[in-house]
């Protein structure tokens, strides 16, 4: 197909010319791949888990499931810590893409089997997979475009974004029609064919990666390197044992193990920055760049929070408040996950053309603040629909839900482009993966404490609940709106 004209500007020249690369096409298709299986495992996961055991499901209650897809998407971006740690010092950035993604697809492999141990198993692998993966990637694609400056880099960022969302927009319509109709199982088993996909044309690209295949960039000693195998082989031994203890008597009790992860949530990230701070490696000038950076971190863990609900709380609003009749056809609750990506695809460019023209005029802190104000008005959209139908009335219309996901994706424009950008512009030399393991660090507290707090929709109305997110997400975009902000 043919190319969207190039802006007239050299910096927008440069930026629109990534498309017609090897290297582009390697990343973007990879990507887009995760994607499919990542937002089509996505829009089944709450409804599965909440679907009684004569339908096939889980058979959990609403607070349970949000706490678990919660707990999900935290591990998922915790994952990301030692993801990034181990493209920086152990495999680099090609290696810990590959197999993060060979990782997803054997999680999403288990999951298609019918059984309930199989299910949680391809849940934490697909974590670990993500984890891998996902911190890498944007260090890649950084590296693929050196010398760029923030407004050109937050720009590409921006269309790579809008580029993987084509897969996202299929994924939940694919999975959500053969879980919803068929068997959940087939559902997750689309995800992992998906996956496989991606796999098989990042190897087939990897030629084009030119100089992000040369290792590490900051590889361990080999005296270091031997002590991490022997850790790591321990760990594994452990593991197994553990796994197969649980798996003995019958497994574990579900909140208190969603609880402690919960708690593990906040203090990972404490322990994380103190670690970042005490490097050896960093000097005064970086250590303060590190410490700057807490004030990205705060506003993204509340963004994160809210985000993390829309599989869960926005797919609780679709199942209970909705009218999904069309023609005597109910739209499965699933395919309303797709907004989601939609709205990205078309508003993505727009987003890109924003940073081009005005990214130098709008510090982070305002940019954040614009981020969390549309979080907010979708939450109070939400609130408002939930408000009518429990006072009495019958199911609002879809577009209630549609506006939701439309102020949401505005959000994510904001916070998912320019906390990457900001995070690589940010990041020390050597150290960017690990950066990047911050940010995602960020979106699992927020992820985790937002499942946590989404069990609180079985004890308040659930207009309260979205009210209460949606000012308290006012309430913090005044805050960076108001000060200087330090990036």
């Amino acid at each position: 197909p043919d190319l969207p004209p190039s802006p007239p500007d050299g910096a927008g020249q440069s930026v629109w010319s990534m498309f017609r690369e090897r290297w582009f096409s390697t990343l973007f298709l990879t990507d887009m791949w995760e994607r499919f299986s990542f937002y089509g495992m996505q829009a089944l996961l709450f409804l599965y888990a909440t679907a009684p055991a004569s339908r096939g499901g889980l058979g959990m209650s609403d607070g349970t499931a949000a706490a678990l897809f919660g707990l999900y998407i935290s591990a998922s971006f915790l994952a990301a810590m030692p993801g990034g740690w181990l493209g920086d010092r152990v495999l680099g950035t090609y290696r810990a893409m590959l197999y993060g993604a060979l990782i997803i697809a054997a999680g999403h492999y288990c999951m298609a089997f019918p059984t309930e141990q199989a299910f949680f198993t391809g849940l934490f692998l697909v974590a670990c997979g993500t984890g891998l993966l996902k911190p890498n990637l944007p260090v890649m694609f950084d590296q693929m475009k050196p010398g760029a400056d923030s407004g050109q880099r937050q720009a590409a960022f921006s269309l790579f974004y809008m580029s993987i969302q084509v897969s996202a927009l299929l994924g939940p319509l694919v999975t959500g029609l053969l879980g919803e109709h068929v068997a959940w199982h087939l559902g997750f088993g689309a995800a992992a064919v998906g996956m496989t996909f991606g796999v098989l044309q990042y190897v087939r690209g990897a030629p084009s990666l030119r100089g992000a295949r040369t290792g590490p960039g900051r590889p361990l000693s080999p005296a270091a390197r031997s002590l991490l195998v022997r850790r790591a082989k321990v760990g594994a031994v452990v593991l197994v044992a553990l796994y197969a203890t649980v798996t003995a008597i019958g497994g574990l009790p579900l909140r208190p193990v969603l609880a402690l992860c919960g708690l593990a949530c906040l203090v990972i990230p404490i322990h994380y920055f103190r670690r970042m701070l005490r490097t050896e490696a960093l000097d005064t000038a970086q250590r303060a760049r590190v410490r700057g950076y807490v004030r990205v971190f705060v506003p993204s863990v509340l963004f994160w929070a809210m985000y993390g609900q829309l599989g869960s709380v926005f797919s609780l609003f679709a199942r209970e408040h909705t009218d999904r009749d069309v023609a005597g056809f109910t739209v499965p609750a699933s395919w309303f996950q797709s907004a989601h990506p939609l709205f990205l695809l078309a508003l993505a460019p727009l987003f890109a053309w924003l940073w081009l023209r005005f990214g130098r005029r709008l510090r982070t802190g305002r940019k954040f603040a614009v981020g969390l104000v549309c979080a907010a008005l979708g939450f109070a959209v939400l609130a408002a629909g939930a408000r009518l139908v429990e006072n009495g009335g019958a199911p609002v219309s879809p577009f209630w839900l549609l506006a939701a996901f439309l102020f949401m994706t505005c959000g994510e424009l904001v916070f998912g482009p320019v906390g990457l950008s900001t995070t690589a512009e940010s990041s020390p030399e050597g150290h960017g993966s690990r950066m990047m393991g911050l940010f995602y660090l960020g979106a699992a507290l927020g992820a985790g404490l937002g499942g946590q707090l989404a069990q609180l929709v079985e004890v308040v109305p659930l207009w309260t609940y979205l009210a209460g997110f949606a000012v308290a997400a006012v309430l913090m975009g005044l805050v960076p709106a108001g000060r200087r902000a330090p990036l």
